[in-house]
């Protein structure tokens, strides 16, 4: 099975800044009249849909897109070899550090939220990883 990731955004310009400059993703292509991007850089296509603020969230209901920061149930995390020059680069684009690096025996978590209040998180790996989480 394969998948894709897509990430509504308020400004699709911005957008493409904050994951080409802070997460390293590059842009591949543009589609349905600039409204869409596609970002590669990592196992599954990321697709940033630029959606007006206030619009509605879903057919049938009346909750609204809202980007300030919000919570979802699913969130991205990106894996880095560095965990402090990532969380600096995110930063510098536009991101926000939620609390402090925080240490675990399979290695270091950063919650972060992206310019949209989309959370994410960075994760740096210990040698083994989560082969130390029991």
């Amino acid at each position: 099975m394969q998948f894709i990731v897509n990430i509504d955004v308020e400004e699709i310009g911005k957008a493409i800044s904050f994951y080409e400059s802070g997460l390293g993703l590059q842009l591949i292509r543009r589609l349905f009249g600039d409204t869409v991007a596609e970002m590669g850089g990592g196992p599954a296509p990321i697709y940033l849909i630029e959606q007006p603020d206030a619009s509605a969230a879903a057919p049938g209901t009346s909750l609204q897109r809202d980007y300030k920061r919000h919570w979802t149930p699913v969130h991205l995390d990106f894996i880095v070899e560095d965990i402090n020059a990532a969380v600096t680069q995110a930063v510098s684009a536009g991101a926000a550090l939620e609390g402090e690096i925080t240490s675990f025996a399979w290695g270091k978590l950063a919650g972060m939220s992206d310019p949209f209040g989309n959370g994410f998180c960075l994760l740096a790996f210990a040698d083994r990883g989560y082969d130390h989480a029991k």
